[in-house]
């Protein structure tokens, strides 16, 4: 009930739900009482929720802007060490795409985490852009990513590897190459 929650109503428990569910298959009281809590969030706020609107999608001009938010934890994971990634995709106002899991490999450093955590939301960018394309929408060039990462955001422009950076996955490096002029990334503590 909850990942049908999660995956189509409430982003806003998607991590307390992926937490849950690397435990299912031995719980113990401690994780029912969580599973509780989550519960009770769900039913005390149930008036909350996702709402769309063509007026608050588009743009003064008729033009979709697609803003995205990602972020990681370096190794938050205690059991794995891995990394988990959070993103969120806007259209206009309106929320369109979310997630928050762990990363498929363990990372080395913060920026390697947020740069993987750039790549997972791009791949979701580049899906969302085909569906829009495909709907005949207007989407406005480029797109912006948000991320708290300068070193991320270096990474994600600079298409030279240094021996700082020779660990990174190459998986995560398609961000340099899709559409060059489709993206642009900021430091969302600028605007703060």
């Amino acid at each position: 009930m909850l990942l049908y929650l999660v995956n189509f109503s409430r982003p806003d428990i998607s991590n307390s739900v992926r937490e849950l569910t690397k435990v299912m298959d031995c719980a113990n009281e401690k994780h029912f009482e969580k599973l509780l809590r989550v519960l009770k969030y769900v039913l005390s706020t149930n008036d909350l929720g996702i709402k769309y609107d063509s007026a608050s999608m588009l743009n003064f001009n008729g033009v979709w802007k697609v803003v995205a938010y990602c972020d990681s934890d370096f190794a938050g994971d205690k059991d794995t060490r891995n990394s988990v990634t959070g993103f969120c995709v806007y259209i206009g106002k309106c929320l369109i795409s979310w997630k928050a899991r762990g990363q498929k490999s363990v990372t080395l450093s913060s920026t390697e985490a947020e740069y993987v955590a750039v790549s997972e939301v791009c791949t979701e960018i580049i899906f969302i852009k085909y569906i829009l394309e495909f709907l005949d929408v207007k989407v406005k060039y480029p797109v912006t990513v948000m991320c708290d990462n300068v070193g991320a955001i270096f990474l994600s422009y600079n298409a030279k590897n240094s021996n700082r950076t020779k660990h990174v996955d190459i998986r995560a490096h398609f961000v340099r190459q899709w559409e060059c002029g489709k993206l642009t990334f900021a430091n969302k503590n600028l605007y703060k």
